[in-house]
């Protein structure tokens, strides 16, 4: 039986003033519609307007007069997932955000591995997401990288001129800041222009350098700055413009 504060996918549709009832069926028939990410496969779907994500064509729609879009900046810390939920029952980054926020269902925007650390984007906007998650509009992020004992300048030049990962994959040169070596580590600054799944571990595990720490500092015109570890706060307009800008969305 359906919950009180749940409507038809298709009534939704309408309501948000897409197209009629049958428009929206086929909307729905045609694929182009999804729920929370997945792609809505009956018109007769149960939605709640006030809890769930509901998009056509990657584009989020919303009732008349609903809540706009929210984009926060968090300071993930290590051994924190970037999923809303784990079934292991490990901390989420949505663990780390109080309940008001929570109900209005932001989701990651991209991902930070379970033991690195640094700036990861939330946001209801689902267009804002598509673009900074397509590599069409693939931003530039910049890491900090704590290695153990100093690092060989033949790694740093193979980093800067591209390198094929043992699995075929062929990465773009990385911009690399080598700081002086400092009680038995050395700090890089890695500025990365692709979006591959753990890109920098598996760069140094090929090039022998041991990771003592990773932390993103930089996303696009977004910097970090001093927000502390589990801390997260709403972008600012003007950090929110810029972002829209640098990825072309007006």
């Amino acid at each position: 039986m359906p919950d009180a504060q749940t409507i038809r996918l298709n009534k939704f549709l309408a309501q948000c003033g897409v197209a009629s009832r049958r428009g929206a069926d086929d909307l729905v028939f045609s694929g182009k519609v999804t729920v929370n990410g997945v792609t809505a496969d009956s018109p007769g779907l149960q939605v709640d307007p006030a809890r769930d994500h509901v998009a056509v064509d990657a584009k989020p729609v919303r009732l008349p007069g609903a809540q706009t879009d929210i984009t926060i900046m968090l300071h993930k810390p290590v051994e924190t997932v970037t999923t809303a939920r784990d079934p292991q029952g490990r901390t989420t980054v949505l663990d780390l955000l109080p309940p008001e926020m929570v109900e209005r269902r932001p989701f990651p925007v991209g991902r930070l591995d379970f033991y690195s650390e640094g700036l990861l984007l939330l946001t209801t906007d689902g267009e804002l997401c598509h673009r900074l998650t397509h590599p069409k509009w693939h931003l530039p992020k910049v890491y900090e990288v704590t290695v153990r004992d100093a690092v060989p300048e033949k790694a740093i030049r193979t980093m800067q001129s591209g390198m094929t990962l043992k699995e075929g994959d062929r990465l773009a040169p990385a911009e690399v800041v080598l700081h002086p070596p400092m009680a038995g580590t050395q700090l890089l600054e890695i500025t990365l222009i692709q979006g591959l799944n753990r890109q920098i571990r598996r760069m140094c595990e090929e090039l022998g350098l041991t990771i003592l720490r990773l932390r993103r500092v930089k996303q696009g015109p977004l910097e970090l700055g001093n927000l502390k570890r589990g801390q997260w706060r709403e972008l600012t307009a003007a950090e929110l413009a810029a972002l829209k800008q640098a990825v072309k969305l007006a």
